[in-house]
Formats: structure tokens, sequence, C-alpha cells
């Protein structure tokens, strides 16, 4: 039986503490700082063919070997450096992976360039404001959408890798470019008019 005190959360969270709280504070909340942005591009990324969880127990080490997410650092790490970072343990050491978060820096400090900020180009593809759904059920939430899927070919062509339509979906989520968050979450009105 349910803990009534409890509130009822997106099904696919778990009773991870660590879960929770991203659910809670993070999933899904409208983000516009271009240094998060790149941390969600990056982690992301580094969660193909793993859980979210994974990743999120990570979280913390990667932003240590990542700089901060700066991608004006990131962007000068050399060979040495990426061989480093391939003996951390507190990172996922795949070298497509940690290779693509470096080159992804690059191809974002020139999105930043042509735009102004990675906010400014990554909100127009939502038109900057969140996508408002109302999904009654986990079942429904889409694995990537068109505006995942155009996303996904134009930072392709600007260079990015690691950034499929259901990778990119999964950062609209993340930042809040959509909300998918359940009707019955507590979260889902929440944020309805963020």
């Amino acid at each position: 039986m349910r803990n009534s005190a409890q509130p009822i959360r997106c099904a696919w969270v778990s009773d991870d503490q660590l879960y929770r709280d991203y659910h809670d504070c993070e999933w899904g909340v409208p983000v516009h700082d271009d240094r998060l942005l790149f941390e969600f591009l990056t982690l992301e990324g580094a969660q193909a063919g793993l859980s979210w969880i994974t990743v999120l127990r990570k979280r913390e080490s990667y932003r240590a070997a990542f700089s901060g997410f700066d991608p004006e650092l990131v962007v000068r790490f050399d060979e040495q450096k990426q061989a480093e970072l391939l003996q951390n343990p507190g990172i996922i050491r795949n070298r497509l992976k940690v290779a693509s978060t470096i080159s992804n820096a690059r191809a974002f400090l020139k999105v930043q360039e042509e735009f102004g900020s990675f906010d400014t180009y990554l909100w127009r593809f939502v038109e900057g404001r969140p996508i408002q759904n109302a999904w009654k059920s986990i079942k429904e939430v889409p694995a990537n959408t068109p505006v995942s899927d155009a996303l996904s070919r134009d930072l392709k062509k600007r260079g990015f890798r690691f950034v499929g339509s259901t990778i990119c979906y999964a950062m609209m989520q993340a930042v809040g470019m959509v909300n998918d968050h359940t009707i019955d979450c507590f979260r889902w009105q929440e944020l309805q008019h963020r």
C-alpha cells in the first residue's frame, strides 16, 4: 500500500533518493544557463546504452573531470587528458563518449558565437516556451518527436556527436523544453506555467 504522505511521482522514478531528488527538483524545469545545458548535453550522450541512474550517480565525478562543464576549458583537453579521463572510474570510460564531449565543446562554442548563447539556439526549437504535454501514463511518453528529430539533425550538421533523436528528446525533457511529467504526478501541475 502506498504511503499517503508521499506525493505521486512519474512511474519511472524509483525509491532511490538521488532519483527522487532529480525528478522533484530538476527534471522538466526550464534551463537557460549555457553551462548547465552543456552538462545535460554531455550527460544525456553519456547515458546512451545505460540507465539514467548510472549517470546520475557519476554526475559529481563528471563535473570534476570535465572542469565544471565549462566548454572553454573542455575544448582544450588534449590526448594526454583524454587518456587520464579513460582511467577515471568516476565517469563512463568510453573512448568515443569522452572524445565526443571534447568535440561537442568545440561545436558548442561555435553555436554560442553564432547565436549569442546555446540557450538562444536550443530554445528556438520550441519557440522559446516549454511544450506542455498531458500524458496519463508513462506508456504514452514518446522516445522522440519531430522536434527532437529536427534538433538532432541540426546538431549533427553542426558537428555534434552522440545527439541522436532519442538522446535529444531526453535532453529536452531534462532541461524543461517539454513537460513530460504524467498528469497524476505532483510536478506536472507545478511546471504548467514555467
